[in-house]
């Protein structure tokens, strides 16, 4: 768990499973397998493994022990939807956020059907809790099916990451979307991102009053592009999110 994050959208990461596998063309640079691939073999490093798939159980209850309110990224360096993660780990990382629900979770995921299932299997009769926040990545109009996972779950607050776009995304049906973050890709070989892509994608939000996010242009690095889009920086957040720290009486890191 890192007491810190450089993603601008949240405060911290948790991964109670890391690695991963390719599964469309917005993994195919993937920094999270970059990262680790570059320490398979250190003994007793943490990704020795590299990215190969590994679940994490001495990391299951470390938002506990947290006690300062903050936002969460679950699983930054996995998904916690692969199909080869037990589903009672899943239920367990679901046992802490439910427990330590003085935090906001921010759960992403490409693996959009099988998210939904656990859900509406966990959610049968109501709405998942409302500081679990529920997202999928979609990096082009051929991705959009997610999107209609992703509302069809018994979620409270569902978002979308549009990163990296790598094409135009066309239209968007955000009904039920509560916030859309889009960044282009950043690293080695990084896909230019279309101004026009982005634009279009703000311009749908601004229509339907969804919150937007801009993250990066990307490139070489996450700030080689900077974050200004049309000269300004678009950096809001859910409506609720204002609501539950009003609620708590607290104000997130």
């Amino acid at each position: 768990m890192a007491d810190k994050s450089a993603i601008e959208w949240t405060d911290a990461t948790w991964n109670p499973v890391t690695g991963c596998t390719k599964i469309s063309a917005g993994c195919d640079n993937c920094y999270a397998a970059r990262f680790s691939e570059r320490f398979r073999g250190v003994p007793g490093h943490p990704f020795e493994n590299g990215f190969d798939l590994t679940l994490r159980p001495e990391r299951l209850t470390q938002p506990l022990e947290w006690k300062k309110p903050r936002m969460i990224f679950v699983n930054s360096m996995s998904d916690l939807f692969h199909k080869e993660i037990p589903k009672e780990h899943i239920a367990k990382v679901f046992d802490t956020m439910e427990k330590a629900n003085w935090h906001i979770y921010q759960v992403l995921t490409k693996r959009s059907s099988l998210m939904q299932k656990f859900i509406n299997e966990r959610y049968a009769d109501r709405t998942a809790p409302a500081h679990i926040w529920f997202g999928v990545s979609i990096e082009n109009h051929r991705t959009k099916s997610r999107i209609a996972h992703l509302r069809n779950a018994n979620a409270g607050i569902r978002f979308l990451s549009v990163e990296p776009l790598i094409g135009h995304v066309g239209p968007l049906d955000l009904g039920g979307i509560s916030w859309v973050i889009v960044g282009g890709e950043s690293g080695p070989g990084a896909r230019p991102m279309e101004a026009e892509w982005a634009l279009d994608v703000r311009n749908q939000c601004v229509k339907a009053g969804v919150a937007f996010f801009f993250k990066q242009w990307g490139g070489r690095t996450p700030k080689t592009g900077g974050r200004l889009l049309e000269g300004k920086e678009w950096n809001e957040f859910p409506m609720q999110l204002r609501a539950r720290q009003k609620e708590l009486g607290l104000k997130y890191a």
